[in-house]
């Protein structure tokens, strides 16, 4: 009875540590990277735009390194020292952040808290919905919308016109106070709170077109195909079959490097854009990229499962074939080059449409779509387990498997790519006049 209690105590504490981190790291994630924007933009330095891409870009190459760091040198020290050592040295690696954080405060540029994002979007929903009665059209006056004293916005944007109600003053009486504020902010919104939720709208559809690639990125199954294949390098060392994410990482890291250094000075003399190429065109890239490693993958698993059932392996899912891990590489480089294409990009894309105010947002939505992507994948892999076990048939993602079928997995994955593609092809086709971020009107009043 002692036992199980000590048990359920440590399972508690267990929990209580991964919570914490998640709180954490929610905290950490989609700040961190805005907040270094915040220290180097400046709307009065021509090469203002090329700055914050290569902020991006050196942002992700150092999260690189710190992941390569993180599953070779951390898990070392775990193997080898115990658990206590592995976890007491990331402890200690957060102290010393959290005080070289502390010690630069003074330093560091801080925008004001200007109340929450989320109460303002939704004012502006109940607001439009409460005056849905209002034709939009024929209140199109720049004096029958309500602005602050302060705001730059002189009207609302033409696309979601229908919310445009929301900024619409009826009773100047009823809904304004005598200082000019409004009465009742679920009532009546400023133009610039409409045109916060339509930022918002915009972004939705082009960043879906993202999860399909990372639920790709995210599978889990090579670990299986590895631990069947000679994992050893020059008959000297090992890899242990989960550390090959390595290869995704490195990857990732000396793209984001060489994309910065080299071929942005490149590709900008041709195409005119000081980044090299545009956030949706490195969006599309990533798209293109993962559909190939994902064919890739299949065609690989089509091949080593051919050599598994040849050697007479097929009950013997642990055995392990005469076929080297170098096989996997170009398809875990290709992953991490998709990935850090995407990244960037896509942070880059929503970073360039939002204002100031909401910058944290483009990195918290980077991070939603890793969740997102993640129910996603683990809805994906139990229909496609129930579907083709059902009669009595062997399951693509048996765990025997080299019985399984994981190469047709694979090639659903590359179709559901192609369909993706096409989609962001859609999406870019009606979406377009918002692509550089330049039309926003953020941008044009900040400017």
């Amino acid at each position: 009875m002692v036992v199980m209690e000590q048990q359920q105590s440590n399972l508690l504490y267990f929990c209580v540590s991964f919570g914490l981190i998640s709180i954490g790291t929610g905290f950490n994630r989609p700040c961190s990277i805005a907040f270094g924007a915040d220290q180097l933009e400046n709307k009065e330095n021509p090469d203002n735009e090329r700055l914050i891409d290569s902020y991006f870009n050196w942002y992700y190459a150092s999260v690189g390194v710190s992941l390569v760091l993180a599953v070779t040198v951390i898990v070392y020290i775990q193997d080898h020292f115990g658990w206590q050592i592995g976890f007491a040295v990331p402890a200690l690696l957060m102290i010393i952040s959290v005080s070289v954080f502390l010690i630069g405060s003074p330093l560091y540029i801080k925008a004001k808290a200007r109340g929450s994002l989320f109460t303002g979007l939704f004012q502006v929903a109940v607001a439009a919905f409460r005056k849905r009665h209002i034709n939009v059209q024929l209140n199109n006056n720049d004096d029958c919308y309500y602005r602050e004293p302060e705001s730059n916005h002189l009207e609302p944007s033409a696309d979601f016109r229908c919310l445009n109600r929301a900024c619409i003053i009826e009773d100047p009486h009823m809904e304004l106070k005598p200082d000019g504020k409004v009465s009742d902010p679920w009532n009546l919104c400023c133009v610039e709170q409409v045109e916060l939720l339509k930022c918002f709208l915009r972004v939705l559809p082009m960043w879906s077109t993202c999860l399909i690639l990372l639920v790709a990125i995210g599978q889990t199954f090579s670990i299986f195909q590895m631990m069947t294949m000679d994992r050893h390098v020059f008959s000297l060392f090992e890899i242990p079959a989960g550390s090959f994410s390595i290869i995704t990482l490195i990857a990732w890291t000396i793209w984001v490097a060489l994309y910065d250094r080299i071929l942005v000075p490149l590709l900008s003399r041709y195409t005119g854009h000081p980044t090299g190429l545009s956030p949706v065109s490195r969006m599309g890239i990533s798209l293109i990229l993962g559909g190939m490693a994902t064919a890739l993958q299949a065609i690989t698993e089509t091949i080593r499962r051919n050599k598994a059932i040849e050697a007479g392996f097929e009950d013997d899912p642990n055995a392990v074939l005469n076929m080297s891990w170098m096989w996997f590489v170009p398809h875990f480089a290709l992953y991490g080059v998709a990935e850090a294409f995407n990244v960037v990009g896509q942070i880059e894309f929503i970073y360039s449409l939002f204002p100031k105010s909401m910058s944290s947002f483009a990195s918290a939505m980077y991070v939603f779509g890793l969740a997102i992507a993640s129910l996603i994948s683990s809805f994906l892999v139990s229909m496609v387990d129930n579907v083709t076990s059902a009669g009595g048939n062997t399951s693509w993602l048996a765990s025997n498997i080299n019985r399984g079928h994981l190469d047709y997995f694979y090639w659903l994955l590359t179709f559901l790519s192609f369909i993706n593609l096409l989609y962001f092809m859609i999406v870019y086709r009606f979406t377009e006049h918002h692509h550089d971020g330049k039309n926003s009107l953020y941008h044009e009043a900040e400017e």
